[in-house]
């Protein structure tokens, strides 16, 4: 047998004593029997034929798909606090109310010394008499929410390293066409809880239009006849080689295109006519443009007149006017 496989191996195996062999045998073995022998008894179970030792549950430690958080970054005043060494005292949660006698929370709803459900304020005595000591109170409170607001913003800004704009850096936006002013403001009157139904409208404003369409779909049941027609119809089209021309619509968006050319010509003959003649104030001249009210001008019912009536008797130069005088 040792000769057929020298002869058929690629590779002839080296003869080996038979002690050398079972020497490195059994090692493996043995190495699972001593963990097993090593680690505390398991829980066992007698069986028909056997005592069966009951396993733990698999574990598999599997790698983060994230990495570990980062430590949330210090506010202004934590940083402070760290560096003069002040630490937080927790208050209680309820406090002794003089007003009600009773325990209250020190913060939120019912809370002690609620100074909102106070019916009568005392006006300070360098304070103005007429004015509105609660409306003042509300106002101070919004200037504390904003305030605290702002803090938590350049909190966040701090941690992230970045810079709020400030008010000075702001610049304006660019301006609005009539069209984007006008979506605008539809937008902002169906953004109520009634879309706009209740909405207060000026005296001569227009009812607002419906913007939206309602989409229509097919029934799911009954007759198919109609689904059929539209299948049949696309069919035909995606079929036919020639191009399908909608006269109608080509026709008003070719008439629409003109109405715009001639819309941008006459703003730029506008614009082109106000740079030209420029702009006075009443009564006086100006050149490219109508005459002004109460200035000279030649020709017209508003130049010098000698009767009591406006506009009659005047002088003219080569023209005809009741009562005036005509030269030749």
């Amino acid at each position: 047998h040792h000769r057929q496989s020298q002869e058929f191996a690629p590779a002839p195996v080296p003869d080996r004593a038979p002690g050398r062999t079972l020497r490195s045998a059994r090692p493996p073995p043995r190495s699972p029997l001593r963990t097993a022998l090593s680690t505390p008894p398991l829980p066992t179970e007698r069986g028909e034929e056997a005592i069966v030792a009951r396993l733990p549950e698999p574990t598999t430690r599997l790698p983060r798909e994230k990495p570990l958080p980062r430590p949330r970054p210090l506010t202004r005043w934590q940083q402070f606090a760290r560096l003069k060494g002040i630490r937080p005292k927790k208050k209680t949660n309820l406090v002794w109310d003089e007003v009600s006698g009773q325990w209250r929370r020190r913060w939120g709803y019912q809370r002690a010394r609620d100074d909102t459900k106070e019916w009568l304020i005392e006006v300070p005595g360098n304070a103005d008499p007429l004015e509105d000591q609660f409306a003042k109170r509300i106002q101070a409170k919004k200037e504390r929410v904003a305030k605290n607001e702002l803090n938590r913003l350049r909190n966040l800004a701090r941690a992230h390293k970045m810079q709020l704009p400030s008010a000075a850096g702001l610049h304006p936006t660019g301006h609005q066409s009539k069209e984007e002013l006008g979506r605008a403001m539809q937008v902002a009157k169906v953004s109520t809880a009634s879309v706009g139904r209740f909405q207060e409208r000026l005296p001569k404003e227009k009812a607002p239009r419906g913007s939206g369409k309602k989409r229509k779909f097919q029934p799911l049941f009954g007759d198919f006849a109609a689904e059929k027609k539209n299948q049949l119809e696309l069919l035909r089209v995606m079929n036919s080689k020639k191009p399908q021309l909608d006269v109608t619509r080509a026709t008003n968006k070719q008439m629409r295109e003109e109405d715009q050319e001639e819309a941008a010509k006459r703003r730029k003959m506008s614009q082109k006519g106000k740079r030209k003649g420029g702009r006075q104030g009443p009564g006086g001249k100006r050149k490219g443009g109508p005459p002004s009210q109460g200035g000279k001008r030649k020709g017209d019912l508003g130049g010098k007149m000698n009767s009591g009536l406006p506009g009659l008797g005047g002088k003219r130069k080569g023209g005809q006017r009741p009562g005036g005088k005509r030269r030749k």
